[in-house]
């Protein structure tokens, strides 16, 4: 029993020893919380602080919410969970705002990326674009060198195959155009002119082909350029098996091939190699090395036959092209023809007589009966002066009968002679006007296109002329108003006053400091008399003045309000004053007056 109260003894001293462990471990804590809170607040006193708080120390209460919850009627308790309630809430918001923010940067982040994508492929495609238009631009230069080589009587065989295929397509009337006039097709299938090409021009021919073919887009051009290397590959292959067996030999052998397979069609060649492919996969005894030799041979076949069907398309295209040239150049003659003839019979050179014998039956079947009234008064031959008694008198009938002669005279003849050439000094003149005008319109607008300076404005508002001016030559000409283009100076002076006052963030107004008019007299009538203007000062008013401008017929005079001020007429300030080419420039800056103390 000693050992069992022993034993029981040592168990309560242990849990005893256990809580006072686990005691002393939460005091501890709860020490260094405290310690963790006063270093935090350490920094600052309750007499030394930003806040001029001297309760700095003490939790905050928030004694008029308390008050106000307790007349509400509102125990202790309740005011805790309220508030507990409501920092979940905001808790909870808070936790939804992070969230949102977190969606947005994502969201952000794949707007991004996309961008970027987009951009990417955007530069991609524009980078495709660029070698296609270089690939393009190059092509043309080729054909055009080929052209250009044909012309000179320098060209090489590539430049034939280039300018076959240039028909191969059927031209559009807009594209038939005059630069090919001397350029001509060869009737021959392309690949005949290989048998005239020495072993290095095949070559050169061979490589040729492959540029052509790496910048080529059109399927049907490709197709061309396909069939023709394997046709030249296949004489580099001959010029090859010519140099190792002999000429004679090899010469025996493809004659043999090509007594077999010429004159023979596409569909002909296709069954025929389906037929060969056929037998060297049946197994049989055959001669493999000759069957396979004919199969390949049977390919440049096939390829010489597409090509002369192309060829036959070439050739059609062209001649298509030929007589749609003629048919063009046979209208326009006869349109030529036509238009001299109406030209000269509208200018009384050539006299139909049919035609006025139609129109005079025409006019007698729609003459309307006589009528008295439709002649004037016969006047009593006494009254007239005597000069006028002395003028011979013809009768009506002697009227008529001097008509007819004259008419019957005009038509006998089948021409007559051309009027004076007095007359065309109206269209000259009228040319000359156009002229005028072409060249006012290219200088006005050649100065309205001139860039506006930051310092300049557009500057185009006309003042009425109070007291108009009378001109002398109204009665043949009719008055107008010139064109004119003006700008205006402005800027900032920096005085003493502008710089105590002002920065450049906040500058002063800006200031007129000059002027730039440009009047256009493009039709003066006496160029030797040069425009001109003058100031006019008006009373009362010191701010601004008139600037009159005049000039001779046919241009009124206009004028133009200013600032009255002095000028600078230093050609090294910018004064130009100068009549040229129809036009009148008179550009000035203001005179800029410092003082010293």
């Amino acid at each position: 029993m000693s050992l069992d109260a022993d034993y029981t003894h040592r168990r309560k001293r242990d849990k005893s020893e256990e809580r006072k462990a686990r005691k002393a471990e939460r005091k501890r804590a709860k020490e260094e919380e405290e310690a963790r809170q006063v270093a935090e607040l350490s920094v600052y006193s309750a007499t030394d602080n930003p806040f001029h708080d001297v309760n700095l120390g003490q939790q905050f209460r928030w004694h008029k919410k308390n008050e106000k919850e307790r007349k509400q009627g509102l125990t202790v308790v309740e005011s805790q969970q309220r508030d507990a309630l409501r920092r979940q809430e905001a808790k909870e918001e808070l936790e939804r705002l992070n969230k949102r923010r977190a969606e947005r940067e994502a969201d952000q982040r794949l707007r991004e990326e996309e961008e970027i994508r987009m951009q990417r492929l955007a530069e991609s495609a524009q980078m495709a674009d660029w070698l296609s238009k270089e690939e393009d631009f190059q092509l043309e230069q080729e054909r055009t060198r080929a052209a250009i080589r044909i012309k000179e009587k320098r060209a090489k065989a590539i430049d034939f195959l280039a300018l076959n295929l240039r028909y191969i397509n059927p031209i559009e009337e807009e594209q038939d155009g005059v630069e090919d006039e001397e350029l001509e097709i060869d009737l021959d299938e392309p690949y005949n002119i290989i048998d005239s090409l020495s072993p290095a021009q095949v070559e050169e021919l061979y490589d040729d082909i492959e540029k052509y073919l790496r910048l080529e887009l059109s399927e049907v051009n490709i197709e061309f350029w396909t069939h023709m290397m394997v046709v030249v590959k296949d004489a580099f292959d001959r010029i090859k098996v010519n140099q190792q067996m002999g000429v004679e030999a090899a010469a025996a052998v493809e004659a043999d091939v090509n007594n077999l397979l010429r004159g023979k069609t596409y569909d002909h060649l296709v069954a025929l190699q389906r037929q060969i492919q056929a037998k060297l996969g049946s197994g049989e005894p055959i001669d493999v090395d000759y069957w396979e030799g004919l199969l390949k041979k049977l390919i440049v076949w096939k390829a010489k036959a597409k090509l002369k069907g192309l060829h036959e398309v070439v050739v059609r295209n062209r001649l298509e092209q030929l007589r749609r040239r003629q048919r063009d150049e046979a209208l326009q003659a006869q349109e030529e023809l036509l238009a001299g003839v109406v030209k000269n019979g509208g200018k009384g050179d050539r006299v139909i007589p049919e035609v006025e014998s139609n129109q005079e039956t025409v006019a007698e079947e729609d003459k309307e009966p006589y009528d008295r009234a439709m002649s004037p008064a016969l006047l009593d031959i006494r009254k007239l002066p005597y000069e006028e008694r002395q003028i011979d008198i013809v009768t009506e009938m002697e009227d008529l009968r001097s008509i007819l002669d004259q008419r019957r005279s005009i038509a006998a003849s089948r021409f007559i002679a051309k009027a004076a050439q007095a007359a065309a000094a109206e269209p000259q003149d009228t040319e000359a006007k156009a002229i005028a005008d072409m060249q006012s319109e290219a200088l006005y607008r050649m100065e309205a296109e001139r860039d506006v300076d930051e310092e300049e404005e557009l500057f185009n508002t006309e003042e009425n002329i109070s007291h108009p001016t009378s001109y002398n030559w109204e009665d043949k000409y009719r008055p107008r108003k010139p064109r004119y283009f003006n700008r205006v100076h402005t800027g900032y002076e920096w005085n003493k006053y502008n710089q105590t006052h002002y920065d450049t963030d906040n500058p002063p107004p800006k200031v007129v400091q000059g002027y730039k008019f440009n009047i256009f007299y493009p039709d003066l009538i006496d160029k030797s008399k040069a425009p001109g203007f003058k100031i006019i000062k008006e009373p009362g008013n010191d701010e601004t003045v008139l600037l009159h401008f005049f000039a001779g017929p046919p241009y009124e005079d206009i004028a133009f309000r200013i600032v009255n001020r002095e000028w600078e007429f230093s050609h090294k300030r910018g004064f130009r004053s100068s009549f040229d080419r129809g036009c009148l420039s008179l550009w000035f800056n203001f005179r800029r007056n410092f003082y010293r103390k």
